[in-house]
């Protein structure tokens, strides 16, 4: 077995490769990619390196198309491509699943560094393979669903998802499957440099380690996958790829949170269908309410009600002429969470700071805590005993 096979890479360049890895290396012409069975059984006579680099005589087009077989048939093999690197090429090249771009003029320790990167990969990778393949039992994926928009339902997710972060119980990602129009980062104040299209193509959609470099990272700790950029490029997501990408990060994460479209998308009922909780929500008024309790019967109609349901109103008003006794007859069942109106959460909304990461102690941010604390051990913020849940119910309504 060799370590690195070297297809249509310069003279130069395969004496670095030569000199870092002691002449433990096949070297082939571009020409050997048309013989039988292409690259993939290049690899194979090789004795299945765990590095091949397609050397600047390969065209870029035709690199990236090699990988990203090599990627599905090999995925144990790290494919390191030679060309000048720049930032779109970089996002191009990562989705077709190349772990690494070498400089046609490194030297021998640029060399090196790309080879312990692929070394570093490949064990990482046999130790996930050796990993339970399931979410663990303590893992939670959480989604945040509502009938009809407008409901603050980013609010909820956004608030959920960082204080879950902040609350050191494992490490936290929020999804956002708004496929339109969500605002999830906005909510966070970020600008992402990659969106929810970019994990679920090329080698981010099979390896967690290049996943991982695709989320954004909030100052909380939360990993965000951020919302598409345009409508055009979320509608091309799949339910199929949003599946995959749910179940990978439920292997990967403690806590994941999921803020859907309002409605029942292919999108929302692939995140239902693997959901550990529901919080399923609407505004304080009578279309709301009722469509609240008609979504809440189609999703039993579908047996996608998961055992945790957390049932949530917001912008609650005293003072309305609809009454929480009103809305629980509606739906037929007590509310969990009722959180009131208040200034404190368009001012939030504009600043792109949380209120569970403000600190503030207005009502709305008390009642956001005891959502929360339905997500904790009792031995966190989760109120404990009779006078603990008293307490908590005065404290929401």
């Amino acid at each position: 077995m060799s370590q690195v096979l070297l297809i249509g890479v310069s003279a130069e360049l395969d004496a670095c490769f030569a000199e870092a890895t002691g002449g433990d290396l096949v070297h082939l012409g571009v020409e050997q990619l048309d013989a039988d069975g292409g690259l993939l059984a290049r690899i194979e006579e090789a004795g299945f390196p765990f590095v091949v680099v397609l050397g600047a005589d390969v065209p870029l087009a035709r690199a990236l198309e090699l990988t990203e077989g090599v990627d599905v048939a090999r995925p144990a093999t790290s494919v390191v491509v030679v060309a000048d690197a720049d930032p779109d090429l970089w996002v191009t090249a990562m989705r077709a699943g190349v772990r690494d771009i070498l400089n046609p003029l490194a030297g021998v320790a640029d060399v090196t560094a790309v080879l312990k990167r692929a070394a570093e990969l490949a064990e990482a990778r046999q130790q996930a393979h050796l990993q339970v393949s399931g979410p663990r039992s303590d893992h939670r994926l959480i989604v945040v669903a509502s009938p009809k928009g407008g409901v603050g339902k980013t609010t909820v997710s956004t608030n959920l998802a960082v204080g879950l972060a902040q609350a050191g119980q494992g490490s936290t990602v929020i999804v956002d499957l708004d496929m339109q129009f969500g605002d999830v980062a906005s909510a966070l104040a970020l600008i992402p440099e990659y969106t929810l299209p970019d994990t679920v193509h090329g080698a981010a959609s099979t390896d967690p380690l290049v996943l991982k470099t695709f989320l954004s990272r909030h100052p909380s700790g939360l990993y965000v996958v951020a919302g598409s950029d345009s409508p055009a490029s979320g509608d091309a997501v799949t339910a199929e790829q949003v599946g995959r990408l749910l179940d990978t990060l439920s292997r990967e994460f403690r806590h994941v949170i999921v803020d859907t479209a309002p409605g029942l998308s292919d999108h929302t009922l692939v995140a239902l269908e693997r959901a550990t909780d529901l919080v399923l929500m609407s505004s304080m008024d009578v279309p709301g309410v009722r469509g609240l309790r008609k979504e809440l019967d189609v999703l039993r109609e579908l047996n996608l009600v998961p055992a945790d349901l957390h049932l949530l109103i917001n912008e609650h008003d005293p003072a309305g002429t609809i009454s929480l006794a009103d809305v629980e007859t509606t739906i037929g069942q007590p509310l969990d969470v009722v959180l009131p109106r208040s200034s404190a959460v368009p001012m939030s909304t504009n600043t792109g700071v949380p209120l569970l990461q403000s600190g503030d102690r207005d009502p709305v941010t008390r009642g956001l805590r005891g959502l929360l604390a339905r997500f904790l051990p009792e031995t966190d913020e989760r109120p404990v005993g009779l006078l603990g849940r008293l307490s908590q119910k005065v404290s929401l309504r």
